[in-house]
C-alpha cells in the first residue's frame, strides 16, 4: 500500500514539474518567429549555394574533366592500388583534394554563417534564438508555424530570383 501512495506521490510530482515547465516557457512574438524563420531560410539558401559551387567545381574542372572521372576517383581515394589501376595522374590528385578540401570546410562554413546570423542582434540575436528554440520545443505549433514561414520565405526568394 505505501508504494501505491508512494508512485502516485512522485507521479502527481513529475505532472506538476512538466506543468511547471510549460508555464515557464517566454512567449514568443510573430516578430522573433519571422526572424528565426529567416535565419533558418537563409542558412538553407547558403548551404544550396555552397552545393551549387561544389557541383560546378566537379563539373568545370579540366583536370578531371567531369563528375564521371571525379566518381571514379573517389571510388579509389584513399586505396593506392584502385588510383594505381585508374591510372590517376598528379594533377588529377591535387584536382581531386582541392574538391574535398572544399567539400570538408563545408561546414565549417555553414556553421560560421548561421553563428554570425545568431550573434547579429539586429538579423535574430543569441537571447531571441535561445527563446525560440525553447518555445519550439515545447510547443510544437510553433514548430509549425515556423516551417510555413521558412516555406513562404522559400517562395519569396525563388520569386525574387525568377524576376532578376
Amino acid at each position: 500500500m505505501k508504494k501505491v501512495f508512494l508512485l502516485a506521490f512522485l507521479f502527481m510530482g513529475i505532472m506538476s514539474v512538466r506543468s511547471f515547465a510549460q508555464e515557464a516557457t517566454e512567449e514568443v512574438t510573430e516578430e522573433e518567429i519571422l526572424k528565426f524563420a529567416t535565419m533558418e531560410e537563409s542558412v538553407a539558401n547558403f548551404l544550396a549555394e555552397k552545393q551549387e559551387e561544389l557541383v560546378e567545381m566537379i563539373k568545370g574542372d579540366s583536370t578531371l574533366g567531369g563528375a564521371a572521372r571525379y566518381n571514379e576517383i573517389k571510388a579509389a581515394w584513399g586505396k593506392e592500388d584502385k588510383l594505381a589501376e585508374i591510372k590517376i595522374t598528379e594533377a588529377e590528385k591535387a584536382a581531386f583534394q582541392k574538391i574535398q578540401d572544399f567539400m570538408d570546410s563545408l561546414g565549417e562554413s555553414v556553421k560560421n554563417y548561421k553563428v554570425d546570423f545568431i550573434k547579429d542582434a539586429e538579423k535574430l540575436g543569441a537571447a531571441t534564438y535561445n527563446k525560440v528554440m525553447k518555445a519550439k520545443s515545447a510547443d510544437p505549433s510553433i514548430n509549425e508555424k515556423i516551417n510555413s514561414m521558412i516555406a513562404a520565405l522559400k517562395e519569396k526568394r525563388a520569386a525574387e530570383d525568377g524576376n532578376v
